[in-house]
């Protein structure tokens, strides 16, 4: 039985990206997939790193189960939107708090990082409101995606990342919508397997 976290970067619960996340939820738990749920706005943390990585801050019970949460899947599934160009603030805040030295990666002597996420997969689902994967790729060179596939979760050891884009929402109909949610869907069944 797969082990599948969907981690919702959306600040709010009744966005479009929680409608992907329930969905792929649904669809995973068909295939006898176990998987949990990480809204990150719903969470009760302070987002912002106070002291940087000079002096250590208490993780929130919130930020706690996130993490275990996170360290028992075997496959990541990241849903968000794409405001200016990356993360919402939410989302930033959760992994400067959350993935943190000695718990997402480790630093030799020497300097060289390794990821202590190692063996575990992802995906990641990006909206983007008013802005086409074209314009996104060619003119801003999906500087998000490189952020949280490279910068993060790679960084981190996760690796074998897929990575799917829908936009833009306001353009889309209820047809668009059903079948991006199909779309979503499949990829739980093919993901849960």
């Amino acid at each position: 039985m797969k082990r599948i976290v969907v981690i919702n970067g959306h600040p709010n619960q009744e966005s479009f990206n929680s409608v992907l996340a329930e969905t792929y939820i649904e669809a995973a738990q068909k295939t006898g997939a176990e998987v949990r749920y990480i809204p990150i706005g719903q969470l009760d943390f302070d987002p912002n790193l106070r002291f940087g990585y000079q002096r250590r801050m208490e993780l929130e019970p919130d930020l706690r189960q996130a993490l275990e949460d996170i360290n028992w899947s075997e496959h990541q599934v990241w849903i968000h939107p794409i405001w200016w160009l990356g993360m919402p603030a939410i989302m930033k805040g959760f992994f400067d708090r959350a993935f943190l030295p000695g718990i997402m990666f480790k630093r030799s002597k020497e300097g060289q990082s390794t990821g202590l996420l190692l063996g575990k997969t992802g995906r990641i689902i990006a909206t983007a409101g008013d802005m086409s994967f074209e314009i996104y790729s060619d003119i801003y060179s999906s500087s998000g995606l490189v952020q949280l596939q490279q910068g993060i979760l790679e960084y981190c050891g996760v690796a074998s990342i897929q990575h799917t884009f829908i936009g833009p929402l306001q353009e889309l109909d209820d047809e668009d919508r059903k079948k991006y949610l199909k779309s979503i869907s499949d990829m739980a069944l093919e993901d849960g397997m």
